[in-house]
């Protein structure tokens, strides 16, 4: 029986340096960073959600609307942000071009007050801003009744259906740009196969564009609204997020897919609110939320669902930034590859 002599064997500190490379090693501590990154940010945008400065339009008598929105405007934590509207007909309007969350409207000749809400907006925001009015109207001797103005679909549980659908269309983006490096070189190899691969990802776009829109309505019936125009919301969600992530691939080459990912999922998911509207988050994802490719499509899908498409101007502007700034970065890097660089990413994979 043939025998290993002792005296041959490689070290266990070899053994590990010839199994894990530099490069793996450094990844692998990438990952582990992207990963409690990945924990504290979803962890602290969900674990205390508390209403700040929500935006409440105030009908009341002229002679006591002043009174009114002065206390409720000192609430402790300034969970509302009152503003007052010269009658019902306005607030509703208000309401449904999305310029504020909710509006309460004062009866002089009685005790009880309405609050109108909208819970195609985010069911937890409407939940929250109702908790509110109530616990300052009570403190008054006065009751409140909710009506809803722009209630959720029957299969829209809590309104998250549009959120979801973001996320979706945000997982195809990174995950086809992903797809094309790794079949064929992170960084293109010049920028015929930069605009090759644009191409390639708008054409996806599209198809996942009006899937996303095909299931979530007619087949499931979970979100209402115009089907082109989440349509057209997917494709720019997609191409959106699917270009950037090419733009960190030719910039940090695989590691860009990571990059990527940070962006949108650590960052952006969180942030975009979805389970809990921007008033209900922490300040700081808050602040990113309606800048990040996540957080503004939810906007946009709310708004086609339950607002007439009001307010999408500016987030539909944010995805389009994000679509042209990805498309121009991922030609630039390709336009300057050195030419070893062009040489080693155009060989065809084994």
């Amino acid at each position: 029986m043939a025998t290993t002599d002792p005296g041959t064997r490689p070290s266990f500190a070899r053994e590990v340096k010839s199994a894990v490379s530099t490069r793996a090693a450094v990844l692998v501590i990438g990952v582990l960073a992207l990963q409690l990154a990945f924990i504290a940010s979803y962890v602290g945008a969900f674990h205390s959600p508390k209403p700040k400065n929500i935006a409440l339009a105030v009908v009341a008598p002229e002679q006591v609307r002043g009174q009114l929105m002065g206390k409720l405007d000192k609430l402790p934590g300034d969970p509302l942000d009152p503003r007052a509207a010269s009658d019902e007909a306005k607030a509703v309007r208000q309401i449904r071009e999305r310029d504020i969350d909710a509006a309460l409207i004062v009866d002089p000749r009685g005790s009880t007050d309405r609050l109108l809400v909208a819970s195609g907006g985010g069911a937890s925001l409407s939940q929250a801003v109702e908790r509110v009015v109530t616990a300052a109207e009570k403190s008054q001797q006065r009751t409140v009744k909710t009506q809803d103005i722009a209630p959720v679909a029957k299969g829209d549980a809590r309104g998250l259906s549009a959120f979801y659908l973001v996320v979706g269309w945000c997982v195809g983006g990174y995950l086809c740009a992903a797809i094309l490096a790794i079949s064929a070189g992170a960084r293109p190899a010049n920028p015929q196969r930069a605009v090759i691969r644009l191409g390639t990802l708008a054409l996806y776009s599209i198809a996942s564009g009006i899937g996303g829109a095909v299931i979530m309505g007619p087949i499931l019936e979970a979100l209402p609204g115009s089907i082109l125009g989440l349509w057209g919301l997917g494709a720019l969600v997609v191409f959106a997020v699917g270009a950037t992530t090419l733009a960190f691939q030719g910039l940090a080459g695989i590691v860009g897919i990571g990059l990527a990912i940070a962006v949108i999922v650590v960052l952006g998911n969180p942030s975009a609110g979805g389970a809990y509207p921007y008033p209900l988050l922490p300040g700081f994802w808050r602040a990113i939320g309606p800048a990040l490719p996540p957080g503004a499509g939810t906007w946009t899908a709310r708004s086609i669902a339950y607002f007439r498409g009001n307010a999408v101007t500016g987030p539909l502007l944010v995805l389009s930034a994000w679509a042209v700034a990805g498309s121009v970065v991922t030609l630039l890097f390709a336009a300057f590859k050195k030419p070893s660089d062009a040489a080693i990413a155009a060989k065809p994979p084994r």
